[in-house]
């Protein structure tokens, strides 16, 4: 092992899938993120929204998604409806208007509790990233592939980037928890 940068990647990754997960919460904010991955039965098969049609932000509490196929409005409709996120569409001769109704005090403090269960599996995550290199650091050393030396540096390298990436998951969680706690 020559750097911990070579493991960058990894914890990337875990940074990048809570950023999807917080992009999925709803807040009061109209926000095509939210719906983008919802599916809907086109042509006999299960498609993600956002392969079949534009999704806009038409202003700060509505969503306009325009299928590229008008016959299929009613199957995107009907995949709104039936996913999780109780919003309620309504189809506009070629669009479907999506209206974000607002949060109450109750259903954002539900949020924001959900998102910092969302923030803590990403640590989870991180960590366990972070041990698996600890894993390898450890096994070289006792291999005498690297020195005690070298081991030392690099668990130390190891726990500044692992500092690093928890920190950006935190200001990702603080930036969301100001977006839903604002009405």
């Amino acid at each position: 092992m020559h750097s911990i940068h070579e493991h960058k990647p990894h914890f990337e990754d875990v940074v990048e899938h809570v950023r999807v997960d917080l992009s999925q919460l709803r807040t009061g904010r109209a926000n095509p993120a939210l719906v983008e991955d919802v599916t809907v039965e086109a042509y006999g098969s299960p498609m993600p929204l956002r392969s079949m049609a534009s999704i806009a932000v038409s202003d700060a509490r509505t969503l306009v998604i325009e299928p590229w196929d008008k016959s299929l409005l009613k199957a995107v409709e009907k995949a709104i409806h039936e996913s999780s996120l109780d919003l309620n569409p309504v189809v506009d001769s070629k669009v479907v208007r999506l209206p974000m109704p607002s949060m109450t005090e109750e259903s954002r403090k539900n949020l924001v509790k959900l998102m910092k269960e969302k923030l803590e599996q990403g640590k989870v995550a991180l960590r366990a990233v972070r041990e698996r290199v600890r894993e390898q650091i450890l096994q070289e050393e006792k291999d005498k592939a690297i020195s005690e030396d070298e081991k030392f540096r690099l668990l130390e390298e190891l726990d500044r980037m692992t500092k690093e990436f928890t920190a950006r998951i935190e200001e990702m969680g603080e930036q969301k928890e100001e977006e839903i706690m604002t009405l």
